[in-house]
């Protein structure tokens, strides 16, 4: 198990006849909840979906040695990864059932070094637009003490699934 992560989560994929038959909503709230199996990439990266709402997805990890780049801080990817899960995880959860998102692009800025020492770390995004055929939201990282680690927005192309 990686550091951070719930004991009770599973991992996998969901069978795309299970994720057509439920609100984006209702997959959000099943992957935070443990009754949906988390992909895979949050099982190899450590983070975790804590919290689903309409239009607000919350994901978190707690950086380790693990995650660092040459230089000795994290690598930012895992902060790409995170801040598109949470802003594409949002987007999702405003979806009617049998409608499905994909990224199109994302931005992201870096703001502050993360280092295992920063402590968990939680990515939040929140939707800004959603349309019939696009999608757009933020994402903001912040560490245990509120301070801005990096941010971010992305554009999801809405498709019937």
């Amino acid at each position: 198990m990686m550091p951070g992560r719930n004991a009770s989560k599973t991992y996998g994929t969901v069978s795309a006849g299970t994720q057509k038959a439920m609100s984006g909503l209702e997959f959000v709230q099943g992957l935070a909840d443990g009754t949906l199996p988390l992909n895979t990439i949050a099982q190899t990266l450590g983070y975790d979906v804590a919290e689903a709402a309409s239009g607000r997805v919350v994901v978190t990890a707690k950086p380790s040695d693990i995650h660092l780049n040459p230089a000795g801080t994290v690598h930012g990817g895992l902060a790409a990864t995170l801040l598109d899960s949470c802003m594409g995880l949002a987007v999702q959860s405003t979806l009617e059932k049998g409608v499905g998102q994909t990224t199109l692009e994302f931005k992201i800025s870096l703001l502050r070094p993360i280092t295992p020492e920063t402590g968990e770390i939680r990515a939040e995004g929140v939707v800004l637009s959603r349309g019939r055929r696009v999608g757009t939201a933020e994402g903001r990282i912040t560490d245990g003490k509120g301070r801005l680690l990096a941010h971010g927005t992305t554009t999801c192309l809405i498709f019937e699934s």
